[in-house]
């Protein structure tokens, strides 16, 4: 089994209310490190301009490539769900290793705090929330509905196949786990 995402472009206003509501749930402190991430994209000239949002959070790749790059193994795939996780602990942190599971990640998931040496910490599908039968704080935070996670399987039974949006790519090497409604131009 396979956790994921759904992500509506149509419906996203920019609000930011899933990465409050992220940095709430974790206790992250206000700064540069983020785990949801909402990346803004504008196309075209007046009149016609374009504007999309998506969403960056940890996507739970399928086959993720931080995992054989950590120097110490603090990053591992639960077989029960597919929830990518890091032990926090285990790892060496930003300086010593070089932030290879930051350079080696196509979504730049993997976030450190702005502290020396600091250690990796990435979204983790709120597992504490997973594990008790709830939807991650994003989702349950989105006032116009455009987010849903659920087994990547039933997104897709839900939602369909398609796995790319605006400013977004889908690596076929890591696979992430997300499905879109992706707004037209």
């Amino acid at each position: 089994m396979q956790v994921g995402f759904y992500f509506d472009q149509t419906r996203c206003i920019g609000c930011s209310a899933c990465a409050i509501a992220c940095k709430d749930w974790h206790d992250i402190p206000a700064g540069s490190e983020h785990w949801m991430k909402i990346l803004y994209n504008e196309e075209g000239k007046f009149p016609n301009v374009y504007v999309s949002y998506v969403i960056n959070p940890c996507f739970q790749c399928e086959d993720p490539v931080c995992i054989p790059v950590c120097p110490v193994n603090a990053i591992t795939k639960r077989i029960e769900d597919g929830i990518v996780t890091v032990d926090s602990e285990t790892c060496i942190g930003k300086d010593e290793c070089g932030s290879k599971c930051l350079k080696a990640c196509p979504y730049k998931a993997p976030q450190f705090s702005s502290e020396k040496d600091a250690k990796m910490r990435k979204c983790n599908y709120c597992l504490d929330r997973h594990l008790e039968g709830k939807l991650p704080s994003c989702v349950e935070s989105c006032r116009t509905h455009a987010l849903d996670a659920d087994t990547l399987e039933n997104l897709k039974r839900k939602y369909g196949p398609i796995q790319e949006a605006n400013n977004f790519q889908y690596s076929s090497r890591t696979k992430p786990a997300i499905i879109f409604k992706p707004k037209k131009t």
